[in-house]
């Protein structure tokens, strides 16, 4: 399925570390004609760490895509009944989002967008980067991984003996997922080894 003049929103949470995975797969979409609208949480917006400062971040995607970020959850709403996406997009996901979506607390502008293209009958597309997807969160990834109109970009184990509960997702497949979602499927296989796994050669 062509990207083509699809409308893509894409979504930040503060997985900070995840930012340099996730910046050349939006480079793509734009290569692949898709129009792409910015939405980032708050703590994307204004929290600095050793990955780089917050300005920096938000100064990358807008320059990608062209378009002043959605910062607040008023910008956010109308791509529900006003502004509607063909797929909306939240990568990094962190853990503390993926708890909030599964528990439909729309508290941020990006769970607000995702709330809003469900409101819409269309596809949300999930790439996971949590340290406690296989611990206390587990319970709130499966709820959405059974939810309708909710994909995942397959993700698995980044470094099993150190940190066993972390999954994050491969994020060189998420062109493949969103062109999947739009046909309202689920790219398989989702849970897939990590690139960067780590082996136990004890």
């Amino acid at each position: 399925m062509s990207l083509k003049g699809k409308r893509i929103g894409f979504g930040l949470t503060a997985s900070h570390c995840t930012y340099s995975d996730v910046f050349p797969q939006i480079e793509k979409l734009i290569e692949e004609g898709a129009e792409v609208v910015p939405i980032v949480t708050y703590n994307v917006q204004h929290v600095d760490t050793k990955f780089g400062k917050a300005a920096d971040h938000i100064f990358k995607i807008e320059s990608l895509t062209g378009r002043r970020v959605i910062s607040t959850i008023p910008e956010a709403e109308p791509l529900g009944p006003a502004y509607p996406l063909d797929c909306m997009v939240i990568a990094p996901l962190t853990g503390n989002s993926m708890s909030r979506l599964a528990n439909a607390i729309t508290d941020s502008p990006v769970l607000m967008a995702a709330k809003a293209t469900m409101r819409n009958h269309k596809p949300v597309v999930l790439g996971i980067a949590t340290n406690d997807a296989l611990g206390l969160n587990g319970v709130n990834l499966m709820r959405l991984m059974s939810t309708k109109l909710i994909y995942f970009i397959p993700y698995g184990q980044d470094d099993p003996f150190k940190k066993p509960n972390s999954l994050v997702s491969d994020m060189t497949l998420l062109t493949d997922t969103i062109e999947a979602a739009l046909g309202f499927k689920q790219i398989q296989p989702v849970i897939i080894p990590h690139d960067h796994q780590e082996k136990d050669i004890t």
